[in-house]
């Protein structure tokens, strides 16, 4: 990815959030992927697909540390490809080659998440061998409660 691309990676993203029913949640800009995307503080990693000069899929990663393992984990957080383009194997070739990147980084592992309702990736995901981890619950601070927690009061 280059910072050429990122104005194709929000789109996408726009594009994600419109099928999980959560734009109204899109608050990026341009501006801010290309603050933590490049640069010495980079906060993510995107993968593209293009046909015809059009962007049709991403997955945008980053990495995370295992203390059990004590290794880096490999973590997906979105990957989307345009409608009229699944089924033709791009999600598969994304996840292949986050799988290559991860064994080159000496992950432990590779982690997503996806909504329960999703269920055309619940089933993609199952039939290349993930497994839901049923025994975990995914916590959340916004903003305002980080600054709570934090002691800073408005």
């Amino acid at each position: 990815m280059q910072e050429k691309d990122i104005p194709g990676v929000l789109e996408l993203v726009k594009g994600l959030a419109e099928y999980e029913k959560l734009l109204p949640q899109v608050t990026a800009t341009i501006e801010l992927y290309l603050k933590n995307g490049f640069g010495d503080n980079r906060y993510f990693h995107a993968l593209l697909v293009e046909n015809r000069d059009r962007y049709v899929g991403f997955a945008l990663y980053f990495f995370t540390f295992s203390t059990f393992i004590g290794k880096p984990t490999l973590y997906l957080e979105d990957l989307f490809v345009l409608p009229e383009y699944r089924g033709h194997g791009i999600g598969k070739a994304l996840l292949r080659k986050l799988a290559n990147i991860a064994l080159l980084r000496d992950c432990g592992r590779m982690e997503w998440s996806v909504l329960d309702w999703n269920e055309p990736a619940i089933r993609f995901y199952k039939k290349l061998g993930a497994r839901p981890m049923s025994d975990w619950t995914v916590y959340r601070l916004l903003k305002d409660e980080i600054k709570k927690l934090a002691g800073i009061e408005d």
